[in-house]
């Protein structure tokens, strides 16, 4: 794919301020029309029979005036020093990709890589106590062996915590934010938030200037899970932000754990309701945590990989079987959500056809979700 003209993303926001247009309609427009500007070029007999485009909408994009502001807002980000993630874009992150509901575009600001290698999201209650201060600090120093990102939410509690300790140990961390990069919420984690841009940053789907209303803060939380190859919730209770993230987390196949707490506290319900019901792992170190996802300290040899010696033609296997025995072969241990997104699949028929291939004894499930050839 190539990279999106200026023009080409302006009416990419464009449609994001449609009225009546969201993400699910924009990828139709897209793929029905060839582009974003190319919606625009589209008459109305065209656009009435793209799923999803109904007279108001039609007619709402015939309209243009959204491309007035997109323009303006493209020049603000500019001016802003912001960068824009588009979903087209071959630079959009990989780990949100495949996902059935990633945002359209990501604004940025700060000095990261959305595809290093390890993401760790930490999650938590903003009444957050000693005991999860501790947890948090310690998951931190202890996760810096492993050169991992933290993603986090930059809310009072476990967030901040979780940020502030990477700052201390000069480890990347983003903040997702569930309003505009130049809203900072809470106002009172400004400085936190500009330091972190040295090393990690901000990010958001929201436009700039945009307010955090309540119900941006389950968006905000479905990008967190997204953009972490494993969640860790330090505290939480029965009900709240972090529980919503777990249900993201489960629904993108990521790992989820869970610290375990003091019967009886309020601030550990959550967790250990999740440890009870199956719903994340019990958390115990970061050691532990790593050799379940198959991770390597720093430094550490990595494990020998045995050449594989296959048909490049892949015979006997059917088109589907074959491409992801080649993506296999080519790009070597994936992550599943990785491998969908490569091969195009959607999870369930990626699936389905990885049981078959191990079956067939092709490929290998190992910790993290991830695939190998055997």
């Amino acid at each position: 794919m190539l990279e999106l003209t200026e023009y080409e993303k302006i009416c990419t926001l464009a449609l994001i301020h449609t009225p009546g247009v969201g993400a699910v309609t924009i990828r139709q427009l897209i793929s029905h029309c060839g582009g974003a500007e190319k919606v625009f070029k589209s008459d109305y007999r065209k656009l009435i029979h793209i799923p999803g485009v109904g007279d108001k909408v039609a007619r709402a994009i015939l309209n243009k005036e959204s491309l007035g502001m997109a323009e303006k807002e493209f020049l603000s980000c500019k001016n802003t020093t912001t960068n824009l993630h588009f979903f087209f874009d071959p630079a959009y992150p990989a780990r949100l990709k495949s996902l059935y509901d990633s945002p359209i575009v990501l604004y940025s600001r700060g000095n990261f890589d959305f595809n290093m290698s390890r993401t760790v999201g930490i999650v938590g209650t903003r009444q957050v106590s000693d005991y999860g201060k501790s947890v948090t600090e310690t998951i931190i120093k202890e996760l810096e062996p492993y050169h991992v990102m933290v993603v986090s939410g930059l809310a009072f509690g476990v967030d901040i915590t979780a940020h502030r300790a990477c700052l201390k140990h000069n480890m990347p961390t983003i903040g997702v934010m569930a309003s505009g990069l130049d809203v900072i919420y809470p106002f009172a984690h400004k400085k936190t938030a500009f330091e972190m841009q040295e090393n990690g940053g901000l990010v958001t789907e929201n436009a700039l200037a945009t307010k955090p209303d309540f119900m941006r803060f389950p968006a905000r939380n479905r990008i967190i899970a997204g953009l972490s190859d494993v969640t860790i919730v330090v505290e939480s209770a029965r009900k709240g932000g972090s529980l919503i993230t777990v249900e993201f987390a489960q629904n993108y196949h990521r790992d989820v754990y869970a610290v375990p707490g003091m019967l009886g506290s309020v601030h550990s319900e959550g967790c250990n309701f999740l440890i009870r019901d199956n719903k994340a792992s019990i958390f115990t170190s970061v050691e532990d945590m790593a050799v379940a996802m198959g991770w390597e300290q720093a430094g550490d040899e990595p494990a020998e990989v045995r050449p594989v010696q296959m048909q490049a033609s892949f015979e006997g296997f059917t088109q589907d079987e074959s491409q992801i025995l080649a993506l296999l072969r080519q790009k070597g241990i994936m992550q599943v959500d990785e491998l969908s997104w490569h091969a195009g699949m959607h999870l369930n028929k990626l699936a389905a056809l990885l049981l078959n291939l191990e079956f067939q004894g092709m490929v290998r499930s190992l910790p993290g979700k991830k695939y190998g050839l055997i």
